[in-house]
C-alpha cells in the first residue's frame, strides 16, 4: 500500500468514527414503509446530512437503495458503555456541553419509547454520530426546527434548552457552576444552572390559560384528547426555565405540582392545577380575576422592592376550523407601547426564524391590540400569545412534538431578550 493511499483510510475511518474502538454501532430492522430518511426521522437524525451519509456508508448502499423489511441496518449512533460515573469519561470527551447534550438526546428517546430504559439502568449510552464527527449536532446552536412538526434531536440555544445537567465530579471542575433545583419543572428538569445573571432586574408573570375545571379548547377527535391547558403549561413552564437560567426572577401563576416539563407528545388532562395555592373556581369570570389579582399582588411587591422592568406572558392554544393553519399570533393592549413593542419583538424572532428554516413558505403570524380581561387588568404590560390551532393537524405537531414546545419556548426567550 502506497504511504498516499494510507494515509486517505486513516483519514476516512477517522472521518466515520471506526476508531471509536470502545463503541459499537445501533442495528434497527427496517418496518413496512420505511425508507432511508423515514428511519432516520424516527431517531431524529435527518436533520444533519452526515448522519444520512453515514447511514449508507455503514450499509454499503448505492444512492436509489430501497430498504428490506425485516432486515436489520447500523444506523449512525454509536453505543457507549456507561461507566456510571458520567458522559464525558463514558464517551472519552471531557466537553460539558457535548455530554448535556447526549444526555438530553438519550432521556428524549426514552421517552418517545425508542429505547426500553434509561441510559443510567442498561448502561448503554446512545451518541449521535453527528455529535462527535459533524461539529457537534448535540452541542449547542442547533436551530434546525420549523416548527411545523419536523421532529429533530435538539433545539438548543445559547445554554437554554431544558437538560438535566450532569452534576460536575469532584475531581473535574476547575470552576464552579451554579446549580439550582426548581420543583415545579419535575424531576427530569428540576435541576438546572444559572449560566449568568443578564435578566437579574427584570421580573416576569408566565401565565398558562385556563386550566383546573376549565381544560380550554380540546380536540376530542385526535388519538388522545388534546387540552390547551396542559400544553400551554409545558410551553410556560420551558420558558421559565429559560429565564431562570439566567437570573430572572420568574413567578409561574398556574402551577401543577404533579406535571413538570413532560416530553411526551400527548399530555394528560387533569384538573389540578393552583392559583398562588388556590383551586381555579368553576366560573370564567372568577377564574380570570383570581390570577389577574395574584399577578397584581405580585407586581407591587416586586415594585417595592425596586423592581421596574415587569413582563407578563400569557400562553394560550387557539381553536379555529380544522382546516385552518393558524402561526403563532399575538396580542397586546392598545395603550400600552411596551407590550406592544414586546409583541413585534418576539413577532420577529418568529418570522426571521420561518425565513431562515421554512424558506418559502413565509410566516403569517399577527399582532394586534385586543380587550381581553387579562390583557385589560394586568398591572405590568402583557403579551398575550397563541402558540397554535389545536384543531389543524400540522398546527398539532407545533406542541405535539416535544422539540417544538421547546423551540417556541426559545424563541419567545429570544424575543424577550431582544
Amino acid at each position: 500500500m502506497t504511504r498516499l493511499a494510507y494515509i486517505f483510510l486513516f483519514s476516512f475511518f477517522s472521518t466515520i468514527g471506526i476508531i471509536a474502538s470502545d463503541a459499537t454501532y445501533y442495528k434497527v430492522a427496517a418496518e413496512n414503509g420505511d425508507g432511508v430518511y423515514s428511519i432516520l426521522r424516527k431517531y431524529n437524525l435527518v436533520d444533519e446530512y452526515c448522519n444520512i451519509k453515514q447511514f449508507y456508508k455503514l450499509n454499503n448502499l448505492g444512492k436509489d437503495a430501497k430498504l428490506q423489511v425485516g432486515r436489520k441496518y447500523f444506523i449512525p449512533i454509536l453505543v457507549y458503555s456507561y461507566n456510571a460515573v458520567n458522559i464525558r469519561t463514558s464517551i472519552g470527551k471531557d466537553d460539558w456541553d457535548l455530554a448535556v447534550g447526549i444526555q438530553k438526546y438519550n432521556e428524549m428517546m426514552h421517552a418517545n419509547g425508542l429505547r426500553k430504559s434509561s441510559y443510567k439502568e442498561d448502561k448503554q449510552l446512545w451518541v449521535p454520530f453527528s455529535s462527535l464527527y459533524c461539529g457537534g449536532s448535540t452541542k449547542q446552536n442547533n436551530e434546525h426546527q420549523t416548527l411545523v412538526g419536523v421532529p429533530v434531536a435538539n433545539n438548543n440555544i445559547n445554554k437554554v434548552t431544558p437538560a438535566k445537567v450532569e452534576a460536575p465530579s469532584s475531581n473535574n471542575s476547575s470552576t464552579k457552576r451554579n446549580f439550582k433545583v426548581e420543583q415545579l419543572f419535575g424531576k427530569a428538569y428540576e435541576q438546572y444552572e444559572e449560566v449568568d445573571q443578564s435578566l437579574k432586574d427584570k421580573v416576569f408573570y408566565i401565565v398558562s390559560g385556563h386550566g383546573g375545571p376549565d381544560p380550554g379548547t380540546m380536540c376530542t377527535t385526535c388519538p388522545q384528547d388534546l387540552c390547551e391547558d396542559e400544553y400551554a403549561y409545558d410551553v410556560a413552564l420551558r420558558l421559565a426555565r429559560n429565564l431562570k437560567q439566567h437570573g430572572a426572577v420568574v413567578e409561574i401563576i398556574i402551577q401543577d405540582e404533579n406535571d413538570g416539563i413532560r416530553d411526551a407528545q400527548y399530555l394528560k388532562c387533569d384538573k389540578d392545577e393552583r392559583c398562588n395555592g388556590r383551586k381555579l373556581p368553576l366560573n370564567q369570570r372568577a377564574r380570570l380575576e383570581q390570577r389577574v389579582s395574584h399577578i397584581n399582588t405580585l407586581y407591587l411587591k416586586y415594585k417595592k422592592k425596586g423592581y421596574k422592568d415587569h413582563t407578563v406572558i400569557a400562553l394560550h392554544v387557539d381553536s379555529a376550523g380544522k382546516s385552518a393553519r393558524k402561526d403563532v399570533f399575538f396580542y397586546h393592549h392598545k395603550n400600552s407601547p411596551r407590550g406592544k413593542e414586546l409583541a413585534h419583538n418576539i413577532h420577529k424572532t418568529f418570522q426571521s426564524k420561518y425565513d431562515k428554516f421554512q424558506k418559502g413558505r413565509g410566516y403569517k403570524g399577527t399582532i394586534r391590540h385586543r380587550g381581553l380581561y387579562m390583557v385589560n387588568n394586568t398591572n405590568p404590560p402583557i403579551v398575550y400569545i397563541e402558540l397554535a390551532n389545536i384543531q389543524n393537524p400540522l398546527d398539532q405537531k407545533r406542541i405535539l412534538l416535544n422539540s417544538n414546545r421547546q423551540a417556541l419556548a426559545n424563541w419567545i426567550f429570544q424575543g424577550l431578550i431582544k
